[in-house]
């Protein structure tokens, strides 16, 4: 079968690979349909992403439908749509006990520690492996992982109705934050320097945009929030300065969510956590968010029509990865959706 890996940092090869047959009962074989390209697959292409290593089948956002199932696998059939759950978890160490296996000490991803979904045949467990409706398009369904991590934000940030919340940066996690987030009932604020992805996030339901280019991020939301501040901070900017201006926004009792991994440390003054009493929490993959997401989507609660904007085949990933990275505000989504190759 064909496979696309990522050789080195910049070296993108189609290759021939064995397909995967069954090994344990509770194992499942999918036919791929769609893979999305995520920023941290960019980062593995260009040698950023510290957890990666070489060569890789790359791609943690995939879905497609069931081909084949071990005897004991009971939650999917063949012939459903599914979405796997791109990670695997001990189920043993500390945070896995506590219910917290995306951040398991031997955490596996896949696309980044282990072989990916861009490839015509993936082989899982059945246990991370979710159905999805069939009235859902490849299209939509392809939007389920990006949107579990919108949905693990929310978790962290115990988001509640009537919340304010302001998400920091309007790319593709920021969207999915506020899809998800619009369904608590809350008010959302929307920050970009892009007013094209600030008009987009308008239709998909912000209460209100501000080009950080243009105006003062912090007046803007103390005037909306009549200088109460947001109550939830999402930081997607996630530099040094956009998380020390999260901290000066929130409101007191208010929660900021950082999902930055950069190495640059951020200079915040202690008595502005500790006088608003601010839960500061990461927030990392997600935990159980998929039968959530799923739900929403199969009730047709989220906006997902126009997310997709670009569709390659599996011979051009590389051109894929190359107009992401030469062109970053002239998408939101690009999938690569002709897994299947002569």
């Amino acid at each position: 079968m064909k496979a696309v890996q990522i050789t080195e940092p910049g070296k993108i090869d189609i290759i021939e690979k064995e397909r995967p047959k069954i090994k344990d009962p509770t194992d499942v074989i999918i036919k791929i349909k769609r893979v999305g390209i995520c920023g941290s697959d960019l980062h593995i292409f260009q040698g950023h992403n510290p957890f990666a290593s070489y060569p890789r089948v790359w791609g943690h956002e995939f879905v497609g439908e069931i081909v084949e199932t071990g005897q004991k696998v009971e939650n999917v059939q063949i012939g459903d749509h599914v979405v796997g759950e791109p990670i695997k978890y001990c189920g043993e160490c500390y945070p896995c006990r506590q219910g917290r296996g995306n951040v398991c000490e031997n955490l596996k991803v896949y696309g980044v520690h282990i072989d990916g979904g861009c490839q015509e045949y993936v082989l899982m467990n059945s246990k991370h492996v979710y159905v999805v409706d069939k009235k859902v398009s490849w299209d939509e369904a392809i939007l389920i992982e990006p949107l579990t991590i919108g949905a693990q934000v929310c978790f962290r940030s115990d988001l509640k109705k009537d919340d304010v919340i302001l998400i920091m940066g309007s790319g593709t996690i920021g969207l999915c934050i506020l899809q998800i987030a619009k369904t608590y009932g809350i008010t959302a604020i929307m920050t970009d320097i892009i007013n094209d992805k600030l008009n987009y996030a308008t239709t998909l339901g912000a209460d209100y945009v501000i080009n950080a280019k243009d105006e003062d991020v912090n007046e803007k939301v103390m005037e909306i929030t009549k200088n109460m501040g947001a109550n939830v901070i999402a930081d997607t900017v996630c530099s040094k300065e956009s998380f020390k201006e999260a901290v000066s926004i929130a409101s007191a009792g208010g929660r900021v969510v950082v999902l930055g991994f950069g190495p640059t440390p951020s200079k915040i003054q202690q008595v502005l956590i500790t006088k608003k009493e601010l839960n500061i929490v990461g927030s990392r993959l997600q935990t159980k968010r998929f039968p959530l997401v799923i739900k929403l989507m199969n009730e047709r609660k989220l906006n997902l029509n126009t997310f997709v904007t670009h569709h390659y085949p599996i011979d051009k990933v590389e051109e894929a990865f190359n107009f992401a990275i030469d062109n970053p505000s002239s998408f939101r989504k690009i999938v690569i959706d002709n897994i299947s190759i002569v």
